[in-house]
Order: C-alpha cells, then sequence, then structure tokens
C-alpha cells in the first residue's frame, strides 16, 4: 500500500491548477503566434513559477499542520522543498540540451516556443508514468531503492567525466531513422511541423527537433525520478514537486538561453548532487541523512559551481 498525505480531492484540485496554469503559460509566452520571448518576460514568468511553488509548499504545511500535525506537516513540506529543488536544479541540465539541440539545427528564436511546449507536455506525461511506475516498484520491493542509488551515482560519474563533451545528435538512431522513414524539407516553414507539397505530407526539420526533445524527455525522466526517491516515496509530494519544477522549464530556458555560456561549470555541480542524492541512498541502511542536510548539501553544490562559472566567465571577459 503506498502511503500518501494526500486525499483524493488534493490531487484533483493540484490536477486541475496544472492544467489552468498551463493554459495562461501558453497565452502568455506567446500564445498561438509565433514570437521570441523576452528575457524580462522569462524573468518575470520564473519568479511566478517559483513563488507558486514555495505558496504550495506554505500551503500544505498549514493544511497539514491543522489535520496530522505540525511534525508530519513540517517533515512533508521539506521533502516538497528539497524535491523541488532537486528537479529544478535537474532541470537545468535539460536546458542545456535544449540548447545544443536548437543550435544544432539552427532554430530560429521565435520557432523554438511551440516545441518547448510540447517538450514540457511530453515532460509532464513521462513523470506521470515514471512517478506512477517508481512508487510501485517501491512499495512492493523496498530494496530497489538501492538500485536507485547505483544507478544515480553512476549517472553522475559519467556526467562529470563527459561534462565537457558534446553529444553527437546525427549519431541518435531515432533520429536516423525518422529520416530514412520520413520526407523532410530543407527550410522551416514557420513553427509547421509539416506542410503539404504536391499532394504529399512533408515533415520540417522542426519535427526532427521535436524528436530529439522528446527524447531527452525520456531520458531526463529515468534520471530525475529515482533522485527524488530519495527524499521521499510519498506519490503527492513527488509528483507536485515534480510538476512545479517542470511547469517553470520553458521560462527557466528562455531566462537562460542567452547566459547559459556564463554557467558552464553547473553541470559538475548537478553531476554532485546525482552522486551525494545516489550515495544517500545506499547508506541509508546505516546513516539517515536528514532533509535539511540534503538541502543544505545541494545548495552548497550548485552554489559553489555557480559562483566558480561566473568567476571563470568574467575573468575570460577581461
Amino acid at each position: 500500500m503506498i502511503e500518501s498525505v494526500a486525499q483524493p480531492w488534493m490531487w484533483a484540485v493540484f490536477i486541475g491548477f496544472v492544467l489552468l496554469m498551463l493554459a495562461v503559460d501558453v497565452f502568455a509566452l506567446g500564445g498561438s503566434r509565433s514570437h521570441k520571448v523576452s528575457v524580462k518576460e522569462a524573468a518575470a514568468w520564473s519568479l511566478v513559477w517559483v513563488s507558486l511553488a514555495l505558496l504550495f509548499d506554505l500551503g500544505l504545511w498549514v493544511y497539514l499542520s491543522e489535520t496530522v500535525g505540525r511534525e508530519i506537516a513540517t517533515a512533508k513540506a521539506m521533502e516538497f522543498l528539497a524535491g523541488y529543488v532537486i528537479e529544478k536544479s535537474l532541470s537545468v541540465d535539460n536546458v542545456f540540451v535544449f540548447l545544443l539541440i536548437f543550435g544544432h539545427f539552427a532554430v530560429p528564436p521565435q520557432y523554438q516556443r511551440k516545441v518547448l511546449l510540447y517538450g514540457v507536455l511530453g515532460a509532464i506525461i513521462m513523470r506521470v508514468i515514471m512517478i506512477l511506475a517508481g512508487s510501485w516498484v517501491v512499495t512492493q520491493f523496498s530494496w530497489v531503492l538501492y538500485l536507485f542509488g547505483i544507478f544515480l551515482l553512476v549517472t553522475g560519474m559519467r556526467m562529470l567525466v563527459a561534462a565537457e563533451e558534446e553529444p553527437d545528435l546525427e549519431a541518435n538512431p531515432v533520429l536516423r531513422m525518422a529520416k530514412k522513414l520520413l520526407p523532410f524539407t530543407k527550410d522551416f516553414h514557420e513553427e509547421k511541423f509539416s506542410i503539404r507539397e504536391n499532394g504529399k505530407r512533408i515533415f520540417t526539420p522542426l519535427f526532427l527537433v521535436l524528436i530529439l526533445i522528446e527524447i531527452s524527455d525520456v531520458i531526463f525522466a529515468v534520471d530525475s525520478i529515482p533522485a527524488i526517491f530519495a527524499v521521499t516515496t510519498d506519490p503527492f509530494i513527488v509528483f507536485t514537486s515534480n510538476i512545479f519544477a517542470i511547469m517553470g522549464l520553458r521560462a527557466l530556458y528562455f531566462l537562460l538561453a542567452d547566459m547559459a555560456d556564463r554557467f558552464h561549470l553547473l553541470k559538475f555541480g548537478l553531476a554532485f548532487v546525482l552522486m551525494f542524492v545516489g550515495i544517500k541512498m545506499l547508506i541509508v541502511k546505516w546513516m539517515h541523512v536528514p532533509t535539511s542536510v540534503s538541502l543544505m548539501v545541494i545548495a552548497v553544490l550548485l552554489g559553489s559551481s555557480i559562483i566558480a562559472s561566473l568567476f571563470v566567465s568574467r575573468k575570460k571577459d577581461l
């Protein structure tokens, strides 16, 4: 039996809230027209999403304090915050990959918005599937948490080694298969994924970009879901913290798009975060690391990599 502090109505209200905010986000970041999102817009919406996450956490703490007691409420609120910080930091790696994909295909800025929207929707769907599957597996086979720990430790080490390497997108087997099976145009046709030409359906390069974005969604879901199970196994906390992190992904992308090079050392920080979370899961039988300590360690790792990035990029500019 999966234990959760959430009542059915809490799931319904949160899902309704997500659908509403998705609609607002779509129109706020361009609506149905091709639109280059400005840094000012992206910064404003990033602030909105972070504020909503913190307000949700506060509301959850208040509600649980009145229903199940302050001790449990504080524990769950800390779990949400730790999960949100982990998922938000890992979503930065999504941004780096999105930048690489858009740069490789030379996608004009005004056409990126629609692909990112589909990317966010795909990420939400993948998270739901992975969370449901992960929660069931963890409750049935508790030892699987050790496998998650090993996976995260190995993933962090691989990320550390390959932090400065750029993947060969053209070697992606799914992409190569798509090029063999489907006809493609050489040029973009605004935000369209396909057009009709001489009575035949032909796909645009933007469709190839969409394929790679969705593949990255799958990969990042596999990486991020095990990470949050190091903090909590409550499916409601896992789900809400993940969704809040993903919902702000588009705004975060447009915010960092023009200055990602200044944070090139952040990948090392993310690698160490994954390794720390993996180690935490592996030693849980002998040592329990409090959620508050996990938050501080993650903050130090990420903060150090950000400061180092800014210091190195500033020295290069001089």
